[in-house]
């Protein structure tokens, strides 16, 4: 049997994720954050998703996604209707769900080249 070593063509790769703690590369980190293929932004200031506001947006919209994956700590939340309305208003998408899900799914959209936006909530 051969086995092959497979490295993702971009630079972040999320390796494992509970509510208060994230493994991005061999980095830990333990403050929301955003994560794009290419782009790691730390201490995202959101700390529930709950009150998630338009403006808690920006910095993912900067990155020019047409999906943004939240996710949102260890137990299943929904930001307001508004945010969302941001979000189908700008034509991105924006899936919510735990965050060892988004951690998977972040893993297989990047890997498929897809433009694929994370903004990981910790310690919720």
């Amino acid at each position: 049997m051969l086995l092959t070593l497979e490295r993702p063509d971009h630079e972040f790769f999320l390796r494992g994720a509970d509510g208060q703690v994230a493994l991005v590369n061999d980095r830990r980190l333990e403050r929301s954050f955003i994560l794009a293929p290419n782009r790691l932004i730390e201490d995202w200031p959101v700390r529930d998703v709950k009150t998630l506001g338009i403006e808690d947006l920006a910095p993912l919209f900067a990155l020019e996604p047409e999906l943004i994956v939240l996710g949102c700590g260890a137990t299943q939340a929904f930001p307001p209707a508004a945010t969302l309305a941001a979000c189908l208003g700008r034509g991105v998408g924006l899936e919510t769900m735990t965050n060892p899900a988004a951690a998977r799914t972040f893993n297989v959209l990047a890997g498929e080249g897809r433009r694929v936006v994370m903004g990981f909530v910790l310690g919720a």
